[in-house]
């Protein structure tokens, strides 16, 4: 087989890529590892920036996320038994976010590349990358119980942290930045409406709390716990409970609801980079790159913005012979993820509780949220990002 691009992994960013390509007239293959059900069903982010909304629509796949999605506003930050709203837009010059779940994402990508994209196959298993510092770059995988070989004129591995392309770098040209943190999420989704129409970050001195949707009828809510816990020691009403406990109020209009558990997860946190994103013709995008704790709501954002830089540079050079946004797609990348990384440290360390944290780190974390909630400076740099960075420097 041959292709122009060949494209490891069939997430939103792949799958966008490839969607990307397809209307600039550019042909590829895309090459996942699990089955379509596997792919529409795995639950991730929910949060879509105001740019990978216009990157999405622009795209012709924002048909059902206009139509389904829930645009906020705002969000809210609740510490000390207080309440605050940030709102996005006032803070931003009109840009806001957007509740629409990764899978419903990937369901409306899957069904255009399907209806009238280039070949996508579902258990091909990537087995390696091979001659990247060359113009004909190589993608050996395994697909219905045969190895074949992908040959490309590019590779972009959208494969994740455990995926082939990352080890396809060089461990002498790679750099690798990482940070972990002593706590995970216990997230849980709910057959319930939502208790809040905005999303609600709460720092607690028991530890954090998120209160999240996604739809109008499930809630998705998220509890700080301790590293190693096991979601199945956790009954549904102690989960409740202890969401009662954080998200506190001395609101008396404010009750949280709640409903049947559907599902229950922990995630562990941590933060992730490698260096470079580029090693010849293979490029890395999303987790494959970079992994950020979920407090910043980030992480599918910036891999969409890593997979819009690759296609905007690749559109250039055929168009003009300009290979210079190619060969600059990691420092690009890099300093978009760096700045996403320093929000998401920065949420993380200010909204939970560490297991060794003293007097002086509460007050510390109390006087952050303080000077967010008294001072637009500090309130518009929180909205700004949060609502996203520009996706390249033309932006």
């Amino acid at each position: 087989m041959r292709t122009t691009v060949g494209i490891i992994g069939a997430g939103p960013a792949g799958l966008l890529l490839a969607r990307l390509l397809h209307n600039a007239g550019v042909d590829s293959v895309v090459l996942e590892s699990r089955d379509r059900a596997y792919v529409e069903r795995r639950q991730r982010a929910g949060i879509l920036e105001q740019g990978t909304v216009d990157v999405l629509r622009a795209a012709g796949a924002g048909t059902r996320m206009d139509r389904e999605g829930l645009p906020h506003d705002g969000v809210e930050l609740r510490f000390d038994r207080r309440r605050h709203r940030v709102d996005l837009p006032a803070l931003t010059g009109g840009r806001a976010v957007t509740v629409y779940a990764q899978t419903e994402v990937c369901k409306d990508l899957i069904a255009l590349q399907l209806a009238d994209g280039g070949p996508l196959l579902f258990g091909a298993e990537a087995l390696a990358v091979e001659d990247a510092t060359t113009d004909s770059p190589r993608i050996r995988f395994r697909h219905e119980g045969r190895e074949d070989t992908l040959v490309c004129d590019y590779v972009v591995g959208c494969d994740g942290f455990w995926g082939v392309a990352r080890t396809a770098v060089p461990k002498d040209v790679s750099r690798i930045f990482e940070r972990g943190y002593p706590y995970s999420w216990l997230g849980i989704l709910a057959d319930v409406p939502p208790s809040h129409d905005e999303l609600v970050y709460a720092r607690h001195d028991r530890g954090f709390a998120l209160l999240s949707m996604r739809s109008p009828t499930v809630t998705r809510a998220y509890l700080q716990v301790p590293e190693g816990t096991d979601a199945a020691d956790w009954s549904d009403t102690e989960i409740w409970d202890e969401l009662d406990r954080r998200l506190e109020t001395d609101d008396p209009a404010w009750t949280l609801r709640r409903g049947p558990v559907t599902a229950k997860s922990v995630t562990p946190l941590r933060s992730h980079v490698h260096e470079p994103m580029r090693h010849g013709r293979l490029f890395l995008a999303g987790d494959a790159a970079h992994i950020v704790p979920p407090t910043g709501a980030k992480g599918l954002n910036l891999a969409v913005g890593d997979v819009v830089t690759f296609a905007r540079a690749l559109l250039r050079y055929r168009d003009t012979g300009d290979p210079g946004p190619l060969d600059a797609y990691s420092e690009t990348c890099l300093r978009r993820v760096w700045q996403a990384e320093r929000f998401s440290y920065a949420m993380t360390t200010m909204l939970h509780r560490a297991p060794d944290a003293t007097g002086f780190d509460d007050r510390i974390q109390r006087a952050r949220l303080d000077r967010i909630t008294t001072a637009r400076s500090a309130e518009a740099d929180l909205a700004e990002a949060y609502t996203g960075f520009p996706l390249d420097p033309q932006d």
